[in-house]
């Protein structure tokens, strides 16, 4: 019996073109940096690296910790000095990177029908980012931080999908039994993962990544009104 369902962010509640919102995001980033005295190519590089360094994270330090110990490296700057500026980014510049993602009603529909079947949701979106723009990217889906049992950030997260440890860290903060949740996600290689542990799995077609080009015929899948039934019928 399913009692939680983990749901990806990006790419799942909210549809977008990965490409096209990391293109948006890294231009009104590296715009609010320039004036500082930060390289635009070298911001982006630096981007890149904090990242695959919190993919990479091995469960010693938060996520957090992991991109803020590389992120200045890179640079060549004493960012951890200009923390403020990526506080006013957060707050005044990444919220216009909305445009550059879709929206579905049926993301809110989703969360809807758990709660009158009293089914719990986790939000599962890779922890890469700080919660103030996890938060952001909620309110473009049209769900909300109190919709969720648990939802994970740089902040909180010691790991990264397609690490299967990631969805162990969130069994353990919770409580959760692997065997009683479904994980539902866009990205075959991340998502789909945490079958390893005994989750069950949905795989949502409408923005798939599938980058090795796996057969997803091992995996319920389909679109989103599929999964809306297949909610339904939990």
């Amino acid at each position: 019996m399913i009692k939680t369902v983990l749901f990806d962010l990006d790419g799942t509640l909210l549809p977008m073109d990965q490409d096209v919102f990391v293109k948006d995001y890294f231009g009104r980033l590296v715009k609010k940096l320039a004036p500082h005295g930060y390289d635009p190519d070298g911001t982006v590089k630096a981007i890149w690296a904090g990242t695959k360094a919190m993919i990479k994270n091995d469960g010693s330090v938060f996520n957090e910790r992991r991109f803020w110990d590389t992120f200045p490296v890179c640079t060549g700057k004493d960012a951890l000095a200009d923390l403020y500026l990526f506080d006013e980014f957060y707050e005044k510049d990444f919220p216009l990177v909305s445009s550059s993602c879709g929206h579905t009603e049926k993301a809110a529909q989703a969360i809807a029908i758990l709660k009158e079947k009293g089914i719990g949701a986790v939000l599962a979106t890779n922890p890469i980012f700080p919660a103030v723009a996890t938060k952001h990217r909620m309110s473009w889906a049209g769900v909300k931080p109190e919709d969720f049992l648990y939802y994970t950030t740089y902040e909180n997260s010691r790991y990264c999908k397609p690490n299967p440890a990631y969805y162990q860290e969130i069994l353990d903060q919770t409580g959760l039994k692997a065997e009683e949740c479904m994980m539902v996600g866009n990205d075959v290689g991340e998502d789909m993962v945490a079958a390893k542990l005994g989750m069950k799995v949905f795989l949502l077609t409408d923005c798939l990544i599938n980058r090795t080009g796996e057969d997803i015929g091992g995996y319920p899948h389909g679109n989103f009104d599929n999964l809306l039934d297949c909610l339904r019928a939990l």
